[in-house]
């Protein structure tokens, strides 16, 4: 081989391996492809200088990875609202064509694997990285480069993000297991997991032997002309990635419910693992209009299939005690497979769901699991009871305190702050990924220095030494050190972290990051007025908050002082027309919600979600409704994006 058809044998290759890969269309035999290979690979070995980027050799695993570093998409990758049936479908199709009557709809296969998102630019791919949390996950390029149906080179230059599923087929999972379980190795429990677990492999060599395929289904950051997302989509095989089966352009309910039932009907029989149909808006400047909630965007959902029903038998119940002290009822099950895990213990959720389903110890009973979801009990059968069923007695007494317990409406928890179930299910809480996230802190290991006694609140962290750790059997240097790392890696963390590490009731992680970035420190010692002042919090919300700041002050002062957390609070322009103006926002407007309310709250506006005699302003968009008649009624100024425009340039 010289120079001069080096690239050509390239091309070659490249074209032999997407019919093989992708298309499932072989044009050589494997000797054939295998001697090509050689002659390429012995070629590039005597001018390294030479090699290109979209050569099939810079497919090979590279040297192992001590950790995965994190790395940020360029565009938040966004979960999607799940619908069940058709009465979901139709409320979530009115609430589109009320603003928007002659919007399309683009239908496509969700798949169940593991999401991963593509940057290229310059045409070369340059990173990829897991969804993570959305905004950031982990960078596992090397590993993605071992895939043979993501191209390396792509004949776009633009910078595009192209987000997609990496699976596992069913067949090459059962040979995978297979051959697990001749080396004696553990089974992965479903396809999905062995997907996800082949692709955060540290060591590539380990990757490039799973049988993993990439299934594109969006695209992140892109430069395009077009606006219709059918169209993105169909493009993508034109750049080497495999075509997306079942993606059809439909314009109303009838045809998108004859796309489900299509796909429905072939979910048995297809390769991949799939478990429903995305609906997405097919127009993309309506998808910009809509924007996004909080966690999901408005123009999308996801039209989950059935659950998957099986039947056991219930051999008990245990009395689980959460971090707010509620006592959850667990049936412990016979055993049964269902889409690949082994369920053994379900969720009844409290009693009152217990008597009206009238379950019982002894009971065959029906249990559902869909994708990631707990599974489910729905009901006992009641026809083949033998008379040796046992009713369930709520408990009267906490099973780990054995301190009285409370009725609460259809709750029933223990007030005892010092359970030690409470306590322990805090610190897990704690140490979460969503909170301190404090590596090798598991629950595990939070109940194993909380039973040791090393252990007892959330300031005993803290005062873990080494050589605590080293005295616990099982426990060696490096296990001890990362454990007192990770405690150590949370000085300086983000404030939103800590409010949300403490588990204030009705506090979640989105309440955390709009009271920090708000309040900043200050939210520790805010009155329930100031809280009703910001858009979407409620008053269980408020009273939750002030309760715990003045039940934990010195704790919260402790950990203040401890941590030092990093404080990005808003900028507030005080002088501004809006400073200390309550707003509320209707309609539909030229950009998200969430992008007018930071930008009135960053000049010092209340946004408030509903119309009062202490009302403002009212920034109207299209096709407001009842808000916009009761702000005419009590004499509140309205005003559209143009007067807001205006108002911000004085």
């Amino acid at each position: 081989m010289d120079s001069q058809n080096y690239h050509f044998v390239i091309d070659t290759l490249n074209k032999m391996a997407y019919h093989y890969y992708v298309l499932d269309s072989p044009i050589a035999s494997d000797a054939e492809y295998d001697a090509l290979y050689h002659k390429l690979k012995a070629y590039e070995e005597a001018h390294p200088d030479s090699i290109v980027p979209n050569s099939p050799t810079q497919r090979v695993g590279d040297v192992p990875l001590s950790e995965f570093s994190k790395n940020t998409h360029i565009k938040r990758m966004w979960s999607l609202d799940d619908v069940f049936d058709e009465a979901e479908l139709e409320e979530w199709l009115k609430r589109i064509q009320k603003t928007h009557p002659y919007a399309t709809f683009t239908c496509s296969p969700k798949f169940d694997g593991a999401s991963l998102n593509l940057l290229y630019e310059g045409g070369l791919l340059q990173s990829a990285t897991t969804r993570g949390n959305g905004i950031e996950g982990e960078l596992v390029t090397q590993n993605a480069r071992t895939i043979f149906s993501i191209p390396l080179q792509i004949p776009y230059k633009e910078q595009i993000e192209i987000r997609g599923e990496v699976l596992i087929a069913k067949d090459d999972f059962t040979s995978l297991n297979a051959q697990r379980l001749t080396d004696n190795l553990p089974l992965f429990a479903n396809p999905r997991n062995a997907a996800a677990g082949s692709l955060r492999q540290l060591d590539s060599k380990i990757t490039v032997k799973r049988p993993l395929r990439f299934m594109p289904w969006g695209v992140g950051a892109i430069h395009t002309q077009k606006q219709s997302f059918y169209e993105i989509l169909k493009s993508l095989e034109s750049f080497g990635f495999a075509p997306m089966p079942f993606l059809v352009h439909c314009t109303d309910k009838e045809e998108i419910i004859k796309t489900y039932q299509n796909l429905l009907n072939t979910r048995e029989t297809y390769p991949l693992m799939l478990d429903g149909m995305v609906i997405m808006i097919d127009e993309m400047a309506i998808q910009e209009q809509l924007g996004w909630t909080i966690k999901s965007p408005r123009f999308a959902c996801a039209y989950k299939f059935p659950a998957v029903e099986k039947t056991s038998i219930i051999k008990d119940i245990v009395f689980q005690v959460g971090r707010t002290g509620v006592i959850t009822p667990v049936a412990e099950l016979e055993p049964v497979e269902i889409e690949g895990a082994m369920i053994a213990r379900a969720s009844l959720h409290n009693f009152s769901e217990i008597a009206k389903k009238d379950i019982r110890i002894g009971d065959r009973v029906v249990i559902i699991r869909s994708g990631d979801v707990i599974p489910k009990i729905i009901s006992s059968i009641h026809t083949l009871r033998d008379g040796s069923q046992v009713r369930i007695q709520p408990p009267t007494l906490c099973p780990e305190c054995a301190q009285e317990l409370l009725l609460e409406e259809i709750l029933i928890k223990c007030q005892n702050l010092n359970c030690p179930a409470r306590v322990k299910e805090s610190l897990v809480h704690f140490a979460s990924k969503k909170a301190l996230n404090i590596d090798g802190l598991g629950e595990k290991i939070v109940y194993e220095l909380f039973d040791k006694g090393l252990v007892r609140g959330i300031l005993d962290l803290y005062k873990l030494k080494e050589e605590d750790l080293l005295k616990l059997e099982g426990w060696k240097q490096k296990r001890a050190q990362n454990l007192i790392n990770g405690i150590k890696n949370t000085y300086g963390i983000e404030l939103w972290r800590l409010i949300n590490a403490f588990g204030i009731e009705h506090i979640g992680e989105g309440a955390s990051k709009k009271l920090a970035k708000i309040f900043g420190t200050r939210v520790f010692s805010i009155s329930e007025a100031e809280i009703l002042g910001i858009d979407g919090f409620g008053e269980e919300m408020a009273r939750s908050l002030c309760e715990f700041n003045h039940a934990n002050k010195e704790l919260i002062e402790t950990m203040l002082e401890i941590i030092q957390p990093k404080v990005q609070q808003r900028e507030v322009v005080l002088d501004s027309v809006f400073a200390g103006k309550n707003v509320v926002i209707t309609g539909t407007l030229s950009a998200p919600r969430e992008h007018f309310v930071e930008i009135l709250e960053g000049l010092g506006a209340k946004v408030s979600s509903s119309v009062s005699s202490k009302s403002d302003y009212l920034l109207c968009g299209e096709n407001a409704g009842s808000k916009l008649a009761k702000a005419q009624n009590l004499g509140v100024q309205i005003l559209n994006e143009e007067d807001l425009l205006k108002l911000l340039k004085t």
